[in-house]
């Protein structure tokens, strides 16, 4: 694997022996699409059915798919942080391995990060989800906005994230949450972002698992631990990373002043 990699799509799958092939045939697709140079790292999150041996194919004919496994299910959160930091990419980003997000809807807002540290994607076709998945969305980003006084449409999407500015990050939620809690903390510290409209598609094959109870108190539990970890605690001055595009700017700002 080269290591100029524009982009790495971190892909958490747990038995999609339905949905994986496509998921990451499309990624491979789009990385020609766009003229990206760009690896799919699958991490099996203890499949029990032939995710890992589809994968395995896959990744035996084409050298920009490979695969991390997990013995026992860790969680779509471990699984995306496993993923970044084996990631060879300058940009990461979580495409699951349900194959019910169209990688070409993410990638190409791909030179927003000229300006930018994260391109935070927003769901504009929401009838392609049920009313009450659309109520549910509604609430939980109610929630989150008043909580921590922000003004995202969506929080729970396919967001290209420069790798540098994921490593500047303490704490990791392994669960459901992880998304959130990364986000607030990030722009809470002063990061760059863009939010853009992102088409969604319906999934082909199985139950998505991200509604469910467990679930649902992973959430509860990753919302009460950001509470706490934002005005409870005293935070450092940040440091931005150099790369970032939040420090050039910055910086710029600051000879702008002078």
């Amino acid at each position: 694997m080269a290591d100029n990699i524009n982009i790495s799509v971190v892909m958490p799958a747990l038995n999609e022996a339905k949905n994986i092939e496509l998921a990451v045939r499309n990624s491979l697709s789009a990385f020609d699409a766009f003229k990206l140079s760009g690896e799919v790292i699958v991490v099996n999150d203890g499949s029990r059915d032939a995710t890992p041996d589809i994968v395995g194919k896959i990744s035996a004919m084409d050298p920009r798919v490979r695969m991390l496994t997990h013995a026992t299910p860790c969680g779509i959160g471990a699984s995306f942080w496993d993923g970044a930091d084996k990631a060879c990419g300058d940009v990461v980003v979580m495409l699951p391995g349900d194959n019910e997000n169209d990688p070409l809807e993410i990638f190409r807002y791909y030179p927003l990060l000229e300006h930018v540290d994260m391109v935070i994607p927003f769901i504009f076709n929401k009838q392609a989800r049920s009313l009450f998945r659309n109520g549910l969305s509604f609430a939980y980003r109610f929630i989150i906005n008043t909580t921590f006084l922000v003004y995202f449409n969506y929080t729970n999407g396919t967001v290209l994230y420069r790798k540098s500015v994921l490593k500047t990050l303490e704490f990791r939620s392994t669960n459901f949450f992880f998304q959130t809690d990364i986000l607030i903390r990030l722009v809470k510290r002063g990061y760059l972002f863009a939010e853009v409209p992102y088409h969604l598609g319906k999934r082909k094959e199985g139950v998505s698992k991200a509604v469910s109870f467990p679930s649902l108190l992973q959430v509860m539990r990753g919302y009460s631990k950001l509470v706490r970890d934002q005005y409870f605690h005293k935070h450092s001055p940040e440091h931005y990373p150099d790369d970032s595009q939040t420090s050039k700017r910055r910086h710029e700002d600051e000879r702008t002043d002078s």
